[in-house]
């Protein structure tokens, strides 16, 4: 879609390289999906973000977390009004379109789940009343892969509600080279897009054709993330959980709104195949095997991937 094309020449005035977080960043909007970025600090994460926001005229707040962190911090709290004699909602960040996340895993438990009925029900409760979220609303999630110590991982559920999760690297070196030149460079950044684009390219990506063939791939796929052994798979020692129904569900989705972005009216095997490992790579329990063995999510899901044939 030239829209698409059009958003991202815009975010790319800014960022250099990083191309994969910025086409993960339109999936996730464009599917009404919330994303999982993991990198170290410095890779233009939350640049990025921003940059997206004002490209589509969208409402964009950051959230730092912190152990010390509250849920009403995230979601909005009563205050009481003694000139009025009443309570007065005070909204949090929460309401906005898109949702930076920041350093997720070092919030608490009841800051998570707080964070976890905004994603999946698009609401908020404070007190005895609930908020609709306007349309879209995106939450991007951050994790650093470094000093781990102090943070509270998220649980299989929480992880369970983010489309994908990607894993972003440094620039190469030529990128590096650009990115100096660019600092004294000040790009103008034009919206070029609204609301309702985005609402309407989400009822587009319905009209993009997916083969009866390739529902069936996505779900093997998924499928052999629980039992392995049916597809002559000898991993299943090195996995604990597969992926859930939401896998699959997410799978096609993406594949649908991915082809759209690459401007076709339908799936390919490779667009599956493309996308499964971050789809799928957050939504595994691996056993305490593949940790000796050094075995990790994406070789397993690459296993499965070289096993199962394309359609």
């Amino acid at each position: 879609m030239d829209i698409i094309q059009q958003i991202k020449r815009e975010i790319q005035k800014v960022i250099v390289g990083q191309e994969k977080l910025i086409d993960s960043l339109i999936l996730a909007l464009i599917t009404n999906s919330h994303l999982l970025i993991e990198g170290v600090p410095g890779i233009a994460k939350t640049t990025s973000v921003n940059t997206l926001a004002k490209t589509i005229d969208l409402d964009f707040k950051r959230v730092q977390f912190t152990p010390d962190l509250l849920p009403s911090d995230i979601t909005g709290i009563e205050i009481f009004n003694p000139k009025t004699d009443e309570f007065e909602t005070k909204k949090g960040p929460v309401f906005t379109n898109l949702l930076l996340a920041d350093e997720i895993n070092r919030a608490p438990a009841k800051v998570q789940s707080a964070l976890l009925e905004v994603m999946q029900e698009r609401q908020v409760t404070i007190g005895n009343n609930t908020y609709k979220l306007q349309e879209p609303f995106l939450v991007i999630a951050t994790q650093n892969p470094i000093e781990e110590e102090g943070t509270y991982p998220l649980p299989a559920a929480a992880l369970d509600r983010f489309l994908m999760k990607i894993i972003i690297n440094y620039n190469n070196f030529e990128e590096e080279i650009e990115i100096i030149k660019r600092l004294d460079l000040k790009k103008e950044i034009n919206k070029v897009a609204g609301k309702k684009d985005i609402l309407n390219l989400r009822e587009k990506i319905k009209e993009v054709h997916i083969d009866e063939e390739l529902i069936k791939y996505i779900a093997k796929i998924v499928d052999a993330t629980r039992s392995p052994e049916k597809y002559n798979l000898d991993i299943d020692e090195y996995i604990e959980y597969g992926a859930s129904p939401r896998a699959t569900i997410s799978l096609y989705n993406a594949a649908r709104a991915y082809a759209l972005m690459q401007n076709k009216d339908y799936v390919t095997p490779l667009d599956i195949a493309k996308l499964a490992p971050d789809i799928l790579r957050h939504r595994m329990i691996l056993s305490y095997k593949a940790e000796i063995d050094e075995i990790d999510e994406d070789k397993i899901i690459n296993k499965i991937l070289e096993t199962i044939p394309l359609p």
